[in-house]
């Protein structure tokens, strides 16, 4: 029987679970506001990890600042994250903005808009068939 997971979304999931934690507690910089993890994608020989996070951002702070605030600490998060992992490699963190939660956002806001457009059509459709009668 195959596995269900391979190794690298296993060590993906523990690196997610354990980054969150980290920033959380010790990453003490007051330009970061709140920092959600929502997943890693870990490179099959393990030396890389592509962190994808969220913010709640603090006054004029931008997406972009505050990715660029994680990856100067990502030395520091990844010394720590070696600490609380037994692995013998410990993959190279990057931190991206996740953008799928806009985008999803914005896809929804699409289709509702389609929702009303053809709605909308449809009732002076029926009205203008009542007319006709």
């Amino acid at each position: 029987m195959a596995r269900e997971f391979s190794r690298t979304d296993r060590v993906g999931q523990e690196i997610q679970k354990e980054v969150a934690m980290i920033i959380q507690r010790e990453v003490k910089d007051p330009r970061l506001g709140m920092v959600t993890v929502n997943a890693v994608e870990v490179t099959r020989d393990l030396a890389y990890a592509k962190v994808f996070v969220t913010f709640l951002t603090i006054g004029e702070q931008t997406e972009e600042q505050s990715v660029e605030v994680l990856n100067e600490a990502s030395g520091y998060i990844r010394t720590l994250l070696a600490k609380r992992i037994k692995a013998r490699i410990m993959p190279e963190l990057r931190f991206v903005y996740d953008k799928s939660m806009a985008e999803g956002v914005r896809m929804t806001s699409l289709v509702n808009k389609a929702i009303e457009e053809d709605e909308r059509r449809a009732g002076k459709s029926s009205s203008i068939e009542g007319e006709d009668e």
